[in-house]
C-alpha cells in the first residue's frame, strides 16, 4: 500500500499489531510497547508463530516483510503509518504520532523505513550474535560458564587421546568425547557468539593439558582426573537447575541441563569405578588443584 493511500487513524484503539517475533530487534521494540499501558487494549500478534491465524487477504510473507496494524475500523496499515498508529495509542509516544501529522513527515518516515528493510536481514544476523532473549536473564552468565566448561571438556579428552595408547583409556575417552561434543554443539546453539567467553583459547589449552598430563602418568590418573572434573560439573549444573526451579520458567532449558547433568554423572561414576587404586599425596594434590581451577574458571567465564 502506497504512503499516499495510507491514513494515520485518529481512533484511540489499535485492535491488532502484527510483528515478526523471530526478529530480535522486533521483539525488543514490541517489548518496549507492551510495557506501556494503552488507553484501550492492543492485541499483539506474532506472525512468525505457525499457529497464528492470519487476517483475511494477508499472507504470512506480507506480514513478516513489513510492520502492520489493523485499526478498530478494520483498516490495515503498514510501514510508517502502522508505527504512527501504535504510537498514537501509547502515553509518552503520542508526541511522535503528532509530529507525523505535519506535512511531508509521514512520507519521509516511509522512505526511511523502506530504506531500512533491505538492511534488516544483515542487521538481524549481527544482532543475533548478541541476542539472549530466549534465556533467563539471570542465567546468561551461567550458560556462558557451561559453554566454556563444555569447551574445556572436549579438549580434556583430546588431550588424553593425544598421548594415551591404553585401549581402555582410549575407548573411554573416545566415547565420552562424543558426548561432550554433543553438549558443546547444544551450547553453541544456546549461546550467541558474542555472548561467549572471550577466553575460549585458554580454556582449550587448559582442557588439553588437564587431559594430557594425567594420560602421561597412566590410566588411573586419567580416571581420577575425570571423576574429579565431573564431580564439580555435577554440582555446577545442579545450581542452575535449582535456579530454574525457583523461576518456574524455561522448562526446555531445564530438561536440557538435567540431561547434561546425568551424562556428566555417568562419566563421573564410570571413571570412579575404574579407579581401582587409592591415590597418594600427589594424586590428592592434583584433584584439589582441579577443584580450585574449576572454581576459578567459572568465576572468570562469568565475566570475561
Amino acid at each position: 500500500m502506497a504512503v499516499k493511500d495510507q491514513q494515520v487513524s485518529n481512533q484511540s484503539q489499535c485492535v491488532e499489531v502484527y510483528f515478526d517475533g523471530s526478529c530480535p530487534m522486533c521483539r525488543r521494540e514490541i517489548a518496549v510497547y507492551q510495557n506501556i499501558k494503552p488507553d484501550q487494549p492492543i492485541y499483539w500478534v506474532d506472525v512468525s508463530n505457525p499457529a497464528t491465524p492470519l487476517p483475511a487477504g494477508q499472507s504470512k510473507e506480507q506480514l513478516m516483510a513489513r510492520f502492520h496494524t489493523r485499526t478498530a475500523q478494520g483498516e490495515m496499515l503498514s510501514g510508517a503509518a502502522a508505527f504512527v498508529h501504535v504510537w498514537a495509542q501509547l502515553p509518552g509516544w503520542r508526541v511522535l504520532a503528532g509530529l507525523a501529522k505535519l506535512p511531508g513527515v509521514l512520507w519521509v518516515m516511509e522512505k526511511a523505513y523502506n530504506g531500512f528493510l533491505p538492511l534488516r536481514p544483515i542487521i538481524q544476523r549481527f544482532v543475533l550474535k548478541f541476542d539472549t532473549s530466549h534465556l533467563p536473564p539471570t542465567l546468561v552468565a551461567d550458560i556462558r560458564t557451561d559453554h566454556a566448561g563444555e569447551t574445556g571438556a572436549v579438549w580434556i579428552y583430546k588431550g588424553v587421546l593425544a598421548v594415551s595408547r591404553d585401549p581402555e583409556v582410549r575407548a573411554f575417552a573416545t566415547e565420552h568425547l562424543l558426548t561432550e561434543q554433543r553438549h558443546l554443539d547444544a551450547m553453541n546453539d544456546l549461546l550467541p557468539v558474542f555472548r561467549r567467553s572471550w577466553l575460549l583459547v585458554p580454556w582449550r589449552i587448559a582442557g588439553f593439558l588437564t587431559g594430557l598430563l594425567p594420560a602421561l602418568l597412566g590410566k588411573q590418573a586419567v580416571f581420577r582426573t575425570i571423576a574429579a572434573v565431573e564431580t564439580f560439573v555435577n554440582l555446577h549444573y545442579q545450581e542452575q537447575i535449582e535456579k530454574l526451579n525457583d523461576l518456574g520458567t524455561h522448562p526446555e532449558l531445564k530438561a536440557q541441563l538435567i540431561e547434561f547433568q546425568l551424562d556428566e554423572c555417568n562419566h563421573r561414576d564410570e571413571a570412579a569405578a575404574k579407579t581401582t587404586k587409592p591415590g597418594g599425596f600427589v594424586a590428592r594434590l592434583w584433584v584439589g588443584a582441579i577443584a580450585t581451577g574449576s572454581k576459578v574458571a567459572v568465576t572468570l567465564a562469568r565475566w570475561v
